[in-house]
């Protein structure tokens, strides 16, 4: 049994608060993923775009997007300038793993460049280039995605300036080779992803108890620093503020930039509201993004009432609708416009902002719509839905409820993931609301 397997093994046996990995063990199941990634991965990645050479240049405190998720887990940073070269012959069907640079790059990429015997970096990365001939060499560029526009201007007019004329009409931009690269996931990132979402939802199960909320005293802003401090004390991150919103019987239902926006005072919570939250963490190179709601009840409740459960099974609804419209190869434009359209002829009012989700919690790929651009989002929401990639399935739907004579918005965002079998949750979904007592 590999290393890898073992500490995965570990993950899904212990509970929630022990599942946290120490640093040790946690660098060295990130290296072995990018390892397995580097090997298996990249090779077809580079072959689908049709580049025979990738170069990724940054410097310390100015990280390329893309070579940030390269670094070994030791390197929190790049360090001084760091040069990385991807090598791919296909005849030999070869890849090379090359680190221009002062230090060594991890294990899984071979240092070459000695300072001793050739003093300048930017030499060397030509020497390297000369005895290759590529054909197609690829700097990380992209008018569509600023995770793929890693490539700063001081370094790419340094590189020009020692690059050779004959090799100057080759470069060309590696978008497609760095869009695949931070939205393909391998077997064994899908192998730790689901002990992510768990931990994730755990956080949210607990944020939305009778542990943390005392209805009539805790706030809305008591329960996103508590969710902040959770994640502090495990070990984690997370990559955005959590937020945590409020709809109630006899009060207006708030506007897109509101219910996106945290309230900084935060409001107190009382019996019969419904709360939702949107909430993500960092561990393991992977990111989550969730939101999920919950019903705060009344003295005598003992479920939510049904008006909020149907409302509820309208936003399962939408997600059955929108994940059935994934084909690999439909761009997330075509996904959008259709599953806007069947939701609208189910007497929906849906909206739909589905992102791609794993190296980033923004990440890239096709982007399935804003919460702004129902129309469609030009650039990257006409790139292509690929196997193997995750996505937040983000959207929300409006349904009139008699019993508070106006609208309730269901708001959910679930991990799914998208392969050679189709559509399935990394790990299930919210179906019923999360039930809070009031003590």
């Amino acid at each position: 049994m590999s290393k890898l397997f073992f500490l995965i093994g570990l993950l899904s046996v212990l509970n929630t608060s022990a599942q946290i990995l120490p640093e040790r063990e946690r660098a060295a199941l990130v290296n072995e993923i990018l390892k397995d990634k580097f090997e298996n991965v990249l090779p077809g990645l580079m072959d689908r775009a049709e580049v025979d050479m990738w170069i990724l240049i940054s410097r310390e405190y100015n990280e390329d997007p893309v070579l940030r998720t390269m670094l070994p887990a030791t390197w929190l940073n790049a360090r001084r300038r760091t040069i990385l070269v991807f090598y791919r012959n296909k005849e030999t069907n070869s890849l090379e793993r090359l680190a221009v640079a002062r230090y060594e790059v991890g294990e899984s990429i071979e240092a070459a460049w000695n300072p001793e015997k050739q003093p300048e970096q930017w030499q060397a990365l030509i020497d390297i280039i000369e005895s290759r001939e590529p054909q197609r060499i690829a700097l990380n560029s992209s008018k569509d995605y600023g995770l793929a526009d890693g490539l700063v201007k001081t370094d790419f007019e340094e590189f020009q300036d020692h690059l050779p004329d004959v090799y100057k009409d080759r470069i060309v931009s590696a978008e497609a080779l760095a869009v695949g690269w931070i939205e393909t996931r391998s077997e064994m990132e899908m192998e730790v992803y689901p002990q992510l979402v768990q931990i994730t939802k755990d956080i949210i199960r607990e944020a939305f108890s009778e542990n943390v909320i005392t209805p009539g005293e805790t706030t809305t802003e008591d329960v996103v620093w508590w969710m902040r401090q959770k994640v502090t004390d495990l070990g984690l991150e997370t990559w955005f503020q959590p937020s945590v919103s409020i709809q109630r019987d006899e009060e207006a239902l708030e506007d897109h930039i509101s219910a996106f926006s945290s309230n900084k005072e935060g409001k107190v919570i009382y019996p019969g509201d419904l709360l939702h939250c949107d909430f993500g963490i960092t561990y393991l190179g992977l990111n989550t993004d969730c939101q999920q709601m919950a019903y705060v009840l009344k003295p005598g409740e003992s479920e939510a009432p049904d008006f909020l459960e149907e409302a509820f099974e309208k936003g399962n609804r939408l997600q059955d609708i929108l994940t059935g419209n994934f084909k690999t190869g439909k761009t997330g434009n075509k996904i959008l416009s259709e599953s806007l359209r069947e939701a609208r002829e189910e007497g929906m009012r849906p909206m739909i902002y589905t992102h791609p989700l794993g190296l980033y919690g923004h990440s890239a790929g096709p982007t399935i719509g804003m919460w702004d651009s129902q129309e469609g989002v030009p650039g990257s929401g006409d790139y292509p839905l690929f196997e193997n990639t995750v996505y937040a399935i983000e959207l929300n739907t409006s349904e009139f409820l008699d019993e508070w004579n106006q609208d309730v918005r269901i708001m959910l965002e679930e991990a799914g993931f998208w392969g050679k079998d189709g559509f399935r949750y990394v790990n299930d979904r919210q179906k019923k609301l999360l039930l809070i007592s009031s003590k």
